[in-house]
């Protein structure tokens, strides 16, 4: 089955003013859209890949034919990266709690030193790419981040990290330029106004199990 482009789970405005209406339908429809359409493209001569899942790909890509790694490394991380955004994002946010807010408390001290630590990470990162929460393979919880569209779940030989991502930013200019212009930290300051921590907390549920 071809890989699909989701539909958000709310209209292009709801994450007003933090993110802005254009932004998310140009974000969404064009770049998202983009991903989704050159991913089968790339898989279109490969029978055997066309069934695959997004994450038997992407975590087994020294088994796509190199012909078309590159292609659905970039397009495959792509709309998987975009495809948990969208869920991660909520209007009005909501707040982390239970074992998930204990967890982060343990790892990081605070909530606020968290989102200090994820911040700045995001920050770091030169270029396009993403700044992740990630359950780490000793269930421990950690920041990283990755270029381009790659995720953890791609593993250390091809991110550069490994672990099972439950929070992700998209760090893209293509993300934020429209509102924040060059001033990347406002845009992840304002971000955590529209985290969905309902969606991270089932994340981190399934990740330590």
């Amino acid at each position: 089955m071809a890989h699909q482009l989701p539909s958000l789970p709310y209209a292009t405005n709801a994450l007003e003013p933090y993110i802005d209406t254009m932004t998310m339908e140009i974000h969404h429809g064009k770049h998202h859209g983009a991903y989704v359409t050159n991913l089968n493209n790339a898989l279109a001569n490969y029978a055997d890949l066309q069934d695959k899942t997004i994450e038997a790909l992407l975590t087994a890509l020294h088994n796509v034919p190199e012909a078309i790694r590159t292609a659905v490394r970039n397009n495959g991380g792509g709309h998987y990266n975009h495809t948990m955004f969208w869920q991660q994002l909520k209007p009005g946010g909501s707040a982390p709690s239970g074992q998930l807010l204990d967890a982060i408390n343990s790892a990081f001290n605070s909530l606020d030193n968290f989102k200090d630590v994820f911040n700045k990470a995001g920050l770091a990162r030169f270029g396009s790419g993403w700044a992740w929460l990630i359950v780490g393979t000793d269930k421990k919880l950690a920041v990283v981040s990755t270029a381009n569209q790659d995720n953890p779940i791609m593993g250390k030989e091809i991110a550069g990290v490994e672990g099972t991502p439950i929070l992700g930013v998209d760090v893209w200019e293509h993300a934020y330029y429209l509102k924040y212009q060059n001033r990347r930290a406002d845009y992840l300051g304002a971000i955590w106004n529209v985290i969905n921590w309902d969606d991270v907390a089932a994340r981190f549920a399934a990740a330590m199990q």
